[in-house]
């Protein structure tokens, strides 16, 4: 474990405070979690636009036309707003 000195807006600290005394958790570790989520979030965008680069439309035009045009099953359909908005929107 290392250690790290930053620098804070007073307002900023007094929020950390507050929200680790109510997660019942030390800032140190809330400002920990807090980075790690920050940097899971990056990662996961980085990851994301790697495979994205890495696609073509005519790969993802092929599995779609793969799939059988079949009724989704119970539970699986599209809500109603959805169905209507997007039929407006093909005109």
């Amino acid at each position: 474990m290392s250690t790290m000195s930053i620098r804070l807006p007073e307002s900023l600290h007094e929020r950390a405070r507050q929200l680790a005394k109510e997660e019942g958790i030390s800032i140190n570790q809330l400002i920990a979690t807090a980075l790690a989520e920050k940097i899971s979030a990056l990662d996961t965008v980085a990851y994301l636009e790697a495979r994205a680069a890495r696609s073509s439309r005519e790969r993802y035009d092929a599995a779609l036309a793969s799939v059988p045009d079949i009724p989704p099953l119970p539970g699986d359909e599209l809500p109603l707003e959805l169905v209507r908005k997007r039929s407006k929107g093909s005109r």
